[in-house]
């Protein structure tokens, strides 16, 4: 017997589990965190609070954030066999597979490689966000001749990239305009890479195994690297010395999709895209280099004239990452320095309560909103 009914294509509107990290409503534009819109989080906490909310559920006491920091500036530090094997690969080899390889290559010097239960989990989680920002900046320097940089311990996590990344401290303007961005892309429910950690998950594997998976599935052209794909044509531009709108014109023409634009989930802006278009703006603005924003905006108001679509998180945090004096191949892997905190959020909660690998999830968290409460009011 045979059926005409057609499946869908991949896993899209298929719900396989439930989770109580991240709600999603695309029809209002609304991403939260534990039922904490993102532009909350956004505008009121940090890079660090966003871990802990994402790990425990809640936002931290003043102590317990004090005691994340501690814990997150002291795992900044990587065996000397990671840093060997950075060292060892090909200087034209992308970051991407770098860092899939040296991820996977952490299990080995992990103190808690053999446990899986929760509270090693938490305490994975903690090192692998430490350790993956250090190994994107570390082979950064590696590939182009340069001294490997010693973490600062007393930098909070995005100041200290920054700074392991180009050498010097960051601005204060740089240092929150990064965390903002890392606050934005930490997490964004059962997206591909997260799908694929908590597949893995399931099976009952190990953390670094999951996060292997999820960073093997972000490099993969269709779901990280628009961003990359995003600042190849403001370069492009650039160079030619072109008008913006004309230029993105010529590409309509000639059927070429222009990256950066439409959303599978939101049928509004995108809300990621709405603070990476201010702090792309602020950073122009501050620096000296506003032409990539201003080509970005000119761009922006023509396709959502002509086509009707809205910027989405990768537009803006193009000409963001270009500004900070992150390297196009870079922005993949950054992307990476912020999720792994959601991929290791969902790692940990599929292996508490196991169920079967996910695809959508439905949210069973707090109720949103679930306002952003000041630390002295905790």
């Amino acid at each position: 017997m045979s059926t005409t009914m057609q499946a869908p294509k991949g896993l899209e509107g298929v719900v396989a589990t439930t989770s109580a990290i991240c709600y999603i409503d695309g029809d209002q534009g609304v991403l939260a965190y534990r039922g904490i819109d993102i532009h909350e989080l956004a505008d009121k906490s940090n890079f660090e609070e966003t871990c802990y909310l994402l790990w425990h559920g809640k936002l931290p006491t003043r102590d317990e954030l004090k005691k994340l920091r501690a814990t997150l500036a002291g795992e900044r530090k990587l065996d000397p066999a990671i840093i060997n094997l950075l060292r060892t690969a090909p200087r034209d080899v992308q970051p991407m597979d770098v860092l899939r390889t040296a991820v996977s290559a952490l299990s080995f010097y992990d103190p808690e490689q053999k446990k899986n239960d929760h509270d090693a989990n938490v305490h994975k989680a903690a090192r692998l966000t430490s350790q993956i920002a250090m190994i994107v900046a570390a082979y950064d320097r590696i590939r182009k001749g340069k001294n490997v940089v010693e973490p600062d311990r007393s930098l909070s996590h995005s100041a200290n990239f920054l700074l392991q990344l180009n050498g010097t401290r960051p601005t204060e303007t740089a240092e929150r305009a990064l965390d903002i961005a890392l606050i934005l892309h930490a997490d964004h429910e059962l997206n591909a890479s997260t799908f694929a950690a908590r597949v893995t998950a399931a099976t009952l594997s190990d953390m670094h195994s999951a996060v292997t998976s999820a960073v093997g599935t972000l490099k993969g052209p269709l779901h990280g690297g628009a961003n990359e794909a995003v600042f190849h044509i403001l370069e492009a531009i650039d160079a030619a010395k072109a008008d913006p709108v004309e230029y993105v014109k010529g590409m309509l023409s000639q059927k070429k999709k222009v990256p950066g634009f439409g959303h599978r989930v939101y049928h509004t802006e995108d809300p990621r895209a709405t603070h990476l278009r201010k702090m792309s703006h602020d950073l122009g603005h501050s620096s000296g280099h506003d032409k990539w924003y201003d080509m970005s905006h000119k761009i922006e108001e023509f396709i959502k004239t002509e086509k009707k679509l809205n910027a989405n998180v990768d537009f803006y945090s193009a000409s963001t990452y270009h500004t900070l004096g992150i390297d196009v191949d870079l922005f993949t892997p950054i992307f990476a320095v912020s999720r792994v905190s959601g991929w290791t959020a969902h790692v940990i909660e599929q292996l508490d309560d196991m169920g079967g690998p996910a695809a959508d999830a439905d949210y069973i968290g707090p109720a949103y909103p679930n306002h952003y409460v000041p630390m002295e009011q905790r």
